[in-house]
C-alpha cells in the first residue's frame, strides 16, 4: 500500500471514529449540549483537528444522517432490483424500514429526533440533493408503481407515501421509547401492520 493510500485510509478511519463518537454524544447529551469541543475531549483530539473534517455540529449531524439515509436508499434500490411485483417491493421496503429502526435504535434516534431542521426548511429539503431526499423519492416511486400497476387504489401519491411511512415510524418510535409496555413480538407487529396497510389501500 502506497503512502497516498495509507493517508486516505487513515483519514477515512479517523472520520469513522469521529462519526461514531458523535452519534453516541448526540444520543447521550442531546443536540443543544453537543459541541465539537466536547467531542474532541471524548476522542482525545484537538478541536482544530475536527474542524478539518467538519465545519460545525450541524455539518457533523448532517453527515451522520446521510449515512443512515444512504443505507435505506441502497436497500430500496436492492428491493427494486430483486422484486418484479411492485406491491411486494413496497412490502419489503416497509418491513426493512421498521427492521432497521428497531435493530439500530441509536442511528434511528439521531436521524429522526436530534434536530428536525438538519435538512433545512421543507423547501430546502426538496431542492437540495441529499441521500435523505433521494431515499424519499425512491420510496415514493415504489408507491407510485403500485398505484400505476393497479395494486393500490388511485389516490394522491404524496399522501399515501407519507401515510405509509408515518405508520411504520409510529411502530418504531412507540416500541423504542415505551419499553415498559408489554409489546408483542416486534416482527409480528411489523408484518401485521404492513399487511393491514396494504389491504386497507387495495383497489
Amino acid at each position: 500500500m502506497g503512502v497516498k493510500q495509507k493517508r486516505a485510509r487513515y483519514k477515512e478511519e479517523f472520520r469513522r471514529e469521529i462519526l461514531d463518537a458523535a452519534r453516541e454524544l448526540f444520543i447521550n447529551e442531546g443536540y443543544e449540549k453537543f459541541s465539537l469541543r466536547r467531542l474532541a475531549e471524548k476522542i482525545e483530539y484537538s478541536p482544530t483537528t475536527l474542524y478539518l473534517y467538519f465545519k460545525d455540529k450541524d455539518d457533523l449531524l448532517f453527515a451522520i444522517c446521510e449515512e443512515v439515509a444512504e443505507q435505506f436508499l441502497d436497500n430500496l434500490d436492492r428491493v427494486g432490483t430483486l422484486q418484479t411485483d411492485p406491491l411486494e417491493a413496497l412490502r419489503q421496503a416497509l418491513l426493512y424500514l421498521m427492521e432497521f429502526g428497531l435493530e439500530n435504535p441509536n442511528q434511528y434516534k439521531v436521524f429522526f429526533f436530534t434536530n428536525p431542521m438538519v435538512y433545512g426548511t421543507q423547501e430546502e429539503f426538496m431542492e437540495r440533493d441529499s441521500m435523505a431526499r433521494n431515499s424519499y423519492f425512491a420510496f415514493r416511486k415504489i408507491v407510485q408503481d403500485c398505484i400505476e400497476a393497479g395494486r393500490l387504489r388511485e389516490m394522491d401519491t404524496e399522501v399515501l407515501t407519507q401515510v405509509l411511512a408515518v405508520a411504520a415510524h409510529g411502530l418504531i418510535a412507540m416500541t423504542l421509547f415505551n419499553r415498559s409496555f408489554p409489546w408483542a413480538d416486534r416482527q409480528v407487529l411489523a408484518h401485521t401492520l404492513v399487511d393491514g396497510l396494504l389491504r386497507g389501500y387495495a383497489p
